[in-house]
């Protein structure tokens, strides 16, 4: 079987969160970027594979698998061991709501591209996106701290093994400090987000360890 390829670009959330479970599943694989600043996601050789000119894509078992929770979810299925999702249906429950609070809620307002729309049609430049930045990841992030005020939090989102939950929190945090957006009131995030920086899988999957695209 052909070794895998991961298709992303370093400062996608989504990207990054594939990034995490792959390498906390033991997959050795080959990554190709794709440069979004260049707009290489919206050209022939990316739509091919994801129709619908985003990142990441990851081409594996002979199948092309788009969307990164979909993605995460399939190698936990796929891989033996695997404990990124846990083995109740509450525990899976509780940890889809606090990854889709993040993924489904805080993410796709806070995309880069809807932040520079939005910074487009109103006329403020850097400092409206700035200022969208702050105001819906902080939001979205107080909220997710209130989730995590719960006995199932342990040194992770959910007990003492990272899960998808934190695939999604981590690059979150990372898009938090960024942006500057203020985390004194998130104590919970940033103690599971240091938990997980020290973490191998977590560490060599962060954007300052992958790099910008050379083109």
């Amino acid at each position: 079987m052909t070794r895998p390829v991961l298709y992303d670009y370093w400062r996608s959330s989504a990207s990054y969160r594939v990034r995490i479970a792959l390498n906390l599943l033991g997959i050795a694989h080959d990554t190709v970027p794709v440069n979004l600043l260049t707009g290489a996601h919206r050209g022939a050789e990316n739509l091919a594979r994801n129709r619908q000119g985003l990142v990441p894509t990851l081409d594996i078992d002979g199948v092309m698998l788009t969307q990164s929770l979909a993605i995460v979810e399939y190698l936990h299925e796929t891989r033996e061991g695997s404990t990124l999702l846990p083995a109740d249906a509450l525990g899976r429950q509780r940890v889809r709501a606090l990854a889709h609070a993040v993924a489904m809620e805080i993410h796709p307002v806070c995309n880069l591209s809807v932040a520079a729309h939005v910074a487009e049609l109103t006329g403020g430049g850097d400092a409206a996106k700035v200022a969208w930045m702050q105001t819906f990841i902080g939001k979205g992030l107080a909220a997710l701290e209130a989730m995590l005020d719960a006995p199932q939090t342990g040194t992770f989102c959910h007990g003492d093994t990272p899960t998808l939950a934190d695939l999604c929190l981590v690059p979150q945090v990372f898009n938090a400090r960024r942006w500057g957006v203020d985390l004194d009131g998130c104590p919970r995030l940033v103690a599971i987000d240091a938990a997980c920086a020290r973490l191998d899988a977590f560490a060599a999957a962060h954007p300052d360890r992958i790099g910008p695209p050379d083109a």
